[in-house]
C-alpha cells in the first residue's frame, strides 16, 4: 500500500497551526477551581470577572445544585451578583464531575479546606484527595496551583505525590497562589487586591499565571512572582503578623482598663504613625474565623517541626485565649456574679460582621460560660444563627434565637454586643432601655455611643474604655 505524500508546505502549516493553538491555550486557559467553599467560591467567580473561563468543581452535589440554581451556600456581600453575571456571560459554570473538569482544564486550582488537626498542623487530606484525582485524569500538560492555605513544602509534596502515581514530570508544573481575602469584603479584596503573590517553578508556568491575572495587572494591581516555598510562607507570615497585631492591641486595651486610659484614643494615635498604620488596631473579644487561629497554630507546628522558636506567635495565641474570657468577666462584674436564671441577650454570633462564619467565634466562648452559669440566652445575628444552632443543638431549652435585636433584648437582664454588624451600631438605645429588665450592657466591640448609654442610665462596660464607662 502506497504511503500518501504530504508536502513540506502542509507539514509547516500544521506545525504553525499547532503552535498557534498552544499559544492560544496558554493565553486563554480553561480554569477549574476545585473546591466551592469560601476560597474557591470567591476566587473562581473573581477570575471569571477579569475575563477567564472558569469551572467551579466540587464533589458536594448538593452544593453544586444550589449554585446552579443561583443560590449561595455561604454569605458574602456582592458575591451573588458576580456569580450571576459571569454565569450569564458563559464565563463561569459549576460541576460535580471533578474528574471531567480536570480533563478539560489547562490550569487546576486547588481550593479545598485545610482544617486544623489535633496537633495544630494543617490537615492536607483534602489536598491529597484532589492530587490523587488529578493523577487519574491528567492526560496533557497542566498548571496545578494551590489556592488553599498550605504549609511550606506542600508544593513539593504534591509534585512527589503525583510522580509516585505515575504522572510524568513534563505533564505539570506546580504553582502557589495564596488568597488574601477578608470575609465580608472578599469580592473587593479579590478584584482590588493589595498584592497578588504567585510562586512558580518554570518560566512556562509563570507566563500562564501572568496571563490569567493580566487584566488585573494592567489595571495596576501590585504583584510578586517568587518561588513556591516563599509564596507558601508569605500567606502564613501575613496572617501570623495580623494575629499578633490584634492580640497586642487587646493587651493594650486591658492595660487601658486598669490604668484609666482610653484605648480608642491610644489606637488612633498609634495608627497615625506610618510605621504602624491604623488597620487591625480595633480591640475586641479576640480573633476568630477560619484563618488567624488555624494559621497561627500551623506556624507553631512548623516551629516545633523545624525547631525554630516563634515566641511572638505563641504569645499571640495565649493572649487570644485569655481575651475571649474578657467579655464574660465584665458581665459578671456588672451583675455581681449573679447569673443563675438570668436572661442575657447576645447580639452577634459570627466572629466578625458581614459573614455567617462562626468558626472560633468569641460568641461561642461566651455562650458556653453563660450556660455553665445557669443563664438563659436570647440571641440574634443577621446571618449566623443557623450555623450556631448546629453547635448548640442540645441546648434548645436554654437558647432562644430571635428575629431581630429588639426581640432578643426584650425582658433581658443584660445585653452583650459580640459582633460589629452595622445594624448594631445604629441601635435605638432608648427603645432597648424600655425593653430590658435591667439596664446592663457589655460592648465587646466598642461600637455603642457611651454618652447615650450614660444618659439613659445604663451600667455598662467596653473593651479598653472603662474610664469612659465610670
Amino acid at each position: 500500500m502506497a504511503i500518501p505524500f504530504i508536502s513540506h508546505r502542509y507539514i509547516i502549516l500544521l506545525l504553525i497551526f499547532l503552535s498557534c493553538m498552544q499559544a492560544y491555550e496558554q493565553n486563554n486557559p480553561t480554569i477549574v477551581m476545585i473546591g466551592s467553599g469560601y476560597v474557591g467560591l470567591v476566587s473562581g467567580p473573581g477570575l471569571a470577572e477579569i475575563g477567564n473561563k472558569v469551572i467551579c468543581a466540587d464533589v458536594d452535589t448538593h452544593k453544586i445544585a444550589m449554585l446552579e440554581q443561583g443560590k449561595l451556600p455561604i454569605y458574602e456581600p456582592g458575591l451573588e451578583k458576580v456569580i450571576a453575571q459571569n454565569v450569564a456571560a458563559e464565563k463561569l459554570s459549576f460541576t460535580a464531575d471533578v474528574g471531567k473538569a480536570i480533563e478539560k482544564a489547562n490550569v487546576v486550582f486547588i481550593a479545598v479546606g485545610t482544617p486544623m488537626g489535633e496537633d495544630g498542623s494543617a490537615d492536607l487530606s483534602y489536598v491529597k484527595a484532589v492530587a490523587e484525582l488529578i493523577a487519574q485524569h491528567i492526560t496533557s500538560y497542566k498548571v496545578i496551583c494551590t489556592k488553599s492555605t498550605v504549609p511550606v513544602g506542600t508544593g513539593a509534596w504534591i509534585r512527589s505525590l503525583l510522580e509516585s502515581h505515575g504522572v510524568k514530570p513534563e505533564l505539570f508544573d506546580i504553582v502557589s497562589n495564596p488568597e488574601f481575602l477578608r470575609e465580608g469584603s472578599a469580592v473587593d479584596d479579590f478584584l482590588k487586591p493589595d498584592r497578588v503573590v504567585i510562586g512558580t517553578e518554570t518560566d512556562k508556568a509563570r507566563e500562564i499565571m501572568y496571563n490569567i491575572y493580566k487584566p488585573m495587572f494592567d489595571a495596576g494591581a501590585p504583584y510578586i512572582f517568587t518561588t513556591v516555598p516563599s509564596s507558601e510562607m508569605i500567606k502564613y507570615a501575613s496572617n501570623g503578623f495580623l494575629a499578633v497585631k490584634i492580640s497586642y492591641i487587646n493587651e493594650i486595651a486591658n492595660l487601658c482598663d486598669a490604668t484609666g486610659a482610653d484605648v480608642k484614643t491610644v489606637s488612633k494615635a498609634m495608627g497615625l504613625d506610618k510605621r504602624i498604620c491604623p488597620y487591625f488596631l480595633n480591640p475586641g473579644p479576640g480573633f476568630g474565623g477560619s484563618c488567624f487561629p488555624k494559621d497561627s497554630q500551623a506556624l507553631m507546628y512548623a516551629s516545633e517541626k523545624y525547631q525554630v522558636p516563634l515566641e511572638v506567635v505563641k504569645a499571640s495565641l495565649a493572649t487570644n485565649a485569655l481575651q475571649k474570657k474578657v467579655p464574660f468577666k465584665k458581665l459578671c462584674a456588672l451583675m455581681h456574679k449573679d447569673l443563675q436564671g438570668k436572661t442575657i441577650a447576645i447580639l452577634g454570633l459570627a466572629y466578625k460582621g458581614n459573614t455567617d462564619d462562626i468558626r472560633y467565634s468569641p460568641s461561642i466562648n461566651v455562650i458556653k460560660e453563660l450556660l455553665e452559669s445557669g443563664a438563659q440566652i436570647k440571641t440574634f445575628d443577621p446571618q449566623a444563627m443557623e450555623n450556631m444552632k448546629a453547635i448548640f443543638s442540645p441546648y434548645t431549652h436554654a437558647i432562644t434565637y430571635c428575629t431581630d435585636a429588639y426581640t432578643a433584648c426584650t425582658g433581658a437582664d443584660a445585653v452583650m454586643i459580640m459582633t460589629e454588624w452595622n445594624e448594631f451600631k445604629i441601635l435605638d438605645l432608648c427603645k432597648i432601655a424600655s425593653l430590658v429588665n435591667n439596664k446592663i450592657l457589655v460592648d465587646a466591640r466598642n461600637i455603642i455611643d457611651i454618652k447615650e448609654l450614660k444618659k439613659l442610665g445604663f451600667a455598662f462596660d467596653a473593651i479598653g474604655r472603662s474610664c469612659m464607662c465610670a
